[in-house]
């Protein structure tokens, strides 16, 4: 797994990206639409001395109809050069796909029909800030299937219906911000739902996620889902 970026700010630079599609026309029109944003500098591709620098963050945004075993491969290749967040624009994603998409660590998703200018940057900015986001419906899907996972795996331990142990442990205050995350709120409504500061909120994640080397909030509710502790 990748660890240690997430939650790292994101100076006030623009955001080297790169657009990654098989759709020529496809990637013509993202490109458009970010070449407009003065935060964002588009590049061929990320990695480099250039859009390496220290002060620059790197996101790699990535369009697809399905998840096939070609855009699968390409995925993970960007994934775990491990130096860029993974924006990912998909027409549909089916169950199997979705698990492996938040596993392989992708820091946001966006359906295409859904992928408008404003939440393509919106989406940019969350991945750089090592935040990311998932459609609500996603979550939910996301939530009913690991919650299946769960169960078949309590019916399958040693005398059934046992209770699963966690290895690491959250915090209850980790568990409180997890749960939220899992309900479809962004960072600015867990802290008022909580009564924290945006700053606590984002501290409590990077820290839960460092620990556990959880990839983005996604893992994190999978993680929370699959220890029993929502």
């Amino acid at each position: 797994m990748l660890g240690g970026r997430q939650g790292k700010p994101v100076p006030d630079t623009r955001i080297s990206v790169a657009v990654h599609a098989a759709d020529p026309l496809g990637r013509a029109g993202v490109i458009s639409h970010l070449r407009q944003q003065p935060s964002v500098e588009l590049v061929d591709r990320l990695g480099g001395a250039e859009a390496g620098a220290d002060d620059t963050e790197q996101v790699a945004v990535m369009l697809v109809d399905r998840l096939d075993d070609v855009a699968g491969a390409e995925l993970r290749r960007l994934v775990r050069c491990g130096e860029q967040r993974v924006v990912l624009i998909a027409s549909e994603l089916r169950e199997p796909e979705l698990m492996a998409v938040v596993e392989y660590g992708v820091q946001a998703i966006l359906w295409r029909h859904q992928a408008t200018p404003q939440k393509l940057l919106h989406a940019v900015h969350s991945a750089a800030r090592g935040e990311g986001e998932l459609p609500p419906d996603l979550i939910n899907r996301l939530m009913t299937q690991l919650g299946q996972l769960r169960r078949s795996a309590l019916d399958s331990s040693p005398g059934g219906g046992g209770t699963l142990v966690p290895t690491l442990g959250m915090a209850p205050r980790e568990v409180d911000v997890v749960r939220l995350i899992a309900e479809g709120l962004d960072t600015k409504q867990i802290s008022e739902k909580l009564a924290y500061s945006e700053r606590t909120v984002k501290n409590v994640l990077h820290a839960l996620m460092t620990r556990l080397q959880l990839q983005n909030r996604a893992h994190a509710v999978a993680y929370a889902l699959r220890e029993g502790y929502i």
